[in-house]
């Protein structure tokens, strides 16, 4: 492994997700930083930072994913560790952002807790994010300081250009989700269609039509975050009784709750690919989902920002 040249550049991993954080650290050609995570009788938090980090570039590795609260607080905790000990800045890498979905008031007397996440983050000391395909992109706004918002469509859409489907249609799950579907069919040239839905509650989903032509074709359905699967397996039945060949379905961020993974098993769906911007437990490892690495992506996006080079280029 190559060794990066600049020892003010410094990365950390707490609990979500350690392999994805030692992929990074592989990838830049550093050495992860000493730091651990442990935990009073009563279950308060305790962390160490083992190394003198004075003046140093932080990122930190962590997504807030389930158990999203004990992420969260750990985050916050490292982050005012970190500011206490002179740390020149603290970026936090988080590839799934928690507590997204809840970025604006659908009903009356309800929280926004984007924009609360977003005000522990700098209160704590933050001085930047970097994320992955946040829920609402509005979210970026949430924020005083600066947030890079990487994209998962290119990675999934590589995967699926090897597989050299033939005829294929990309299938946003919702009206919200079509512009994720374009961005996909553009690289895979191919049309797309919409599933038409109401939510009557959350994670309760019904289809109610499709609107574009999936009849004969080798339909790919694409979402952000993959939960309980319920919308996913629905649609993707829906489309098989509208003639298409077969379906498969991506997502960035496998959340996977509940009933998803029975679900899957038993749904139409041939293949599901996500990153991993999770982690996934071995139980949830099934036979038809593939999961495809963020590691390098992120790599280079915290030596741009280290280097004060730009990471546009990065989100195409």
């Amino acid at each position: 492994m190559a060794q990066y040249k600049d020892k003010k550049l410094k990365v950390f991993t707490l609990s979500s997700n350690p392999d994805l954080a030692h992929e990074i650290t592989r990838e830049i050609g550093v050495e992860m930083g000493k730091s651990s995570v442990q935990r009073f009788s009563d279950g308060e938090i305790q962390i160490n930072i083992e190394e003198s980090i004075r003046g140093c570039d932080i990122f930190v590795i962590q997504s807030t994913s389930s158990p999203a609260n004990e992420h969260i607080m750990e985050l916050l905790i490292m982050i005012d560790a970190l500011k206490r000990a002179s740390a020149n800045t603290i970026n936090i890498v988080m590839p799934y952002y928690g507590y997204a979905r809840q970025d604006r008031k659908a009903r009356s007397r309800e929280p926004i807790t984007a924009k609360l996440v977003a005000n522990l983050l700098e209160t704590a000391g933050a001085t930047r994010v970097i994320s992955l395909d946040l829920h609402a992109t509005q979210i970026q706004g949430f924020f005083d300081i600066p947030v890079d918002q990487l994209l998962g469509v290119p990675i999934l859409a590589s995967y699926f250009e090897k597989k050299d489907l033939g005829d294929t249609v990309i299938v946003s799950p919702d009206h919200g989700g079509v512009v994720r579907a374009r961005k996909l069919a553009d690289r895979l040239k191919a049309p797309i269609a919409i599933i038409d839905k109401r939510r009557p509650k959350p994670n309760v989903s019904e289809v109610m039509n499709i609107v574009g032509n999936v009849e004969g074709k080798t339909a790919i359905i694409i979402d952000d975050i993959i939960d309980t699967a319920g919308t996913m397996t629905l649609a993707a039945s829906a489309i098989i009784e509208k003639g298409a060949k077969e379906v498969y379905a991506c997502s960035t961020h496998p959340v996977l709750s509940g009933p998803a993974i029975e679900r899957i098993g038993n749904s139409q769906i041939k293949e599901l690919v996500v990153t991993n911007s999770i982690a996934l437990p071995e139980e949830k490892r099934i036979h038809n989902l593939t999961q495809l690495s963020v590691g390098p992506l992120l790599a280079k996006a915290i030596v741009h920002v280290y280097e004060e080079r730009s990471v546009s280029y990065l989100f195409d």
